[in-house]
């Protein structure tokens, strides 16, 4: 897509939430560069019609229809259009912009970006369940259009920012870091009793819920390596995972000379995000600067599989290939929603996942071939974790 000369335009989808209203933030900085079109938001009216006064967009969307009215009544003379439901967050990845922040989590985020993509943009891509999800059919969206995609999460936007990507032949490994989570050094004990309030207080990153909790299981790290793998075409067996409590090095890639190149910095999701918002250049962010000798030590430990196996089936499910990576995902994105509503234990969440992937065995192996496909399977592995989830809040 080429993009147009001057300001460059800019939509944000989910841009009330953590990675959006970073995104926000350095756009905010910056107004002579950047023009925003369009901005959408899950149920958050307020937040989203604050943005809209501040950056004026042609388009905000609001994905719960029920509260559409509400949207409209908070934009009354803004001048900006307001739209409401899944269709609408479509139109909004469809709108004309050279750049689109794909920050929807979970499965939701899936349509809307493959609009982005399918018309050429420029995806900095923050939702993991595009990849985790549909691999295969959105890199194949991504190659038809001639979309350029950007990896947003700060693991994947390290690996890119060192990876001699026309020189694969010559890595050795591809090591994502871990800070392990709230939970690194809890035992199992203390983990079967863990409280949603535990599971979202990260030690180092400021993240939503669902993705704070998925770090404290280190599912989150085992749906980064699921990406890692479609982005990296390394195979699965140079892709590995390594806990470094101190979220100073970002990832890493080992070559078979012996060296090794690292990504270093702030835990400030408005460092990574920045990379490719003025990619290919880069730009200022207010992220705190590193200083090394104040921070005097990075540690390093292998991930504990038996206190965190999340991070084991993921792995096994890219082996397994095919549906399962989404049979995963769907599962565990309902699973990781009952421990929110206290209905299972931490603990369970994984468990959930398991059970699963090993009751729709079948169904995990069978390639989706299009869209409505990988839907279908997202939707038969919730509907089979809302049952298990059942069965354990009995």
């Amino acid at each position: 897509m080429a993009e147009r000369q001057g300001r460059r335009t800019v939509t944000v989808l989910g841009s009330t939430g953590s990675i959006g209203c970073s995104t926000l933030d350095l756009i905010g900085r910056e107004p002579d560069r950047f023009e925003v079109v369009a901005l959408t938001a899950n149920r958050s009216v307020a937040a989203l019609a604050e943005q809209v006064r501040q950056f004026r967009p042609k388009l905000a969307v609001i994905g719960d229809p029920a509260l559409y009215g509400d949207l409209k009544e908070a934009l009354a003379g803004t001048g900006t259009q307001a739209a409401a439901g899944p269709q609408a967050l479509i139109e909004a990845g469809d709108c004309p912009a050279d750049w689109v922040m794909a920050g929807i989590v979970g499965a939701a985020g899936l349509a809307p970006t493959l609009a982005a993509v399918r018309r050429g943009a420029h995806i900095a891509l923050a939702n993991k369940e595009c990849l985790v999800s549909a691999g295969t059919f959105f890199l194949d969206e991504v190659r038809k259009a001639g979309a350029t995609l950007l990896p947003t999460d700060s693991e994947h936007n390290a690996i890119f920012q060192v990876l001699d990507a026309d020189r694969l032949d010559a890595v050795d490994k591809i090591i994502l870091t871990a800070s392990g989570g709230p939970f690194r050094t809890a035992t199992l004990d203390e983990m079967t009793r863990a409280t949603p309030e535990q599971a979202i207080a990260h030690p180092q990153w400021d993240m939503g819920a669902k993705i704070s909790v998925d770090s404290a299981t280190l599912m989150n790290k085992g749906l980064e390596l699921i990406e890692a793998y479609h982005l990296f075409p390394v195979g699965l067996d140079r892709l590995d995972v390594i806990v470094h409590p101190q979220s100073i090095i970002h990832s890493m890639v080992a070559y078979k000379d012996g060296s090794v190149l690292a990504q270093l910095g702030s835990p400030d999701m408005r460092i990574p995000i920045s990379y490719t918002l003025g990619w290919p250049q880069r730009m200022a962010t207010p992220a705190p600067k590193l200083d090394l000798a104040k921070i005097a030590k990075l540690t390093f430990e292998a991930p504990d599989l038996n206190k965190f196996p999340a991070l084991k089936m993921a792995r096994e499910s890219l082996q397994i290939g095919a549906a399962a990576p989404t049979i995963l995902n769907g599962a565990n994105e309902v699973a990781v929603a009952a421990f929110l509503d206290r209905r299972i234990g931490f603990m369970d969440i994984a468990a959930t996942v398991e059970e699963a992937l090993s009751a729709m065995g079948d169904l995990a192996t069978e390639q989706p071939s299009q869209l409505e496909d990988i839907f279908d399977i997202d939707r038969r592995a919730r509907n089979c974790a809302e049952e298990l989830v059942q069965k354990v809040a009995a």
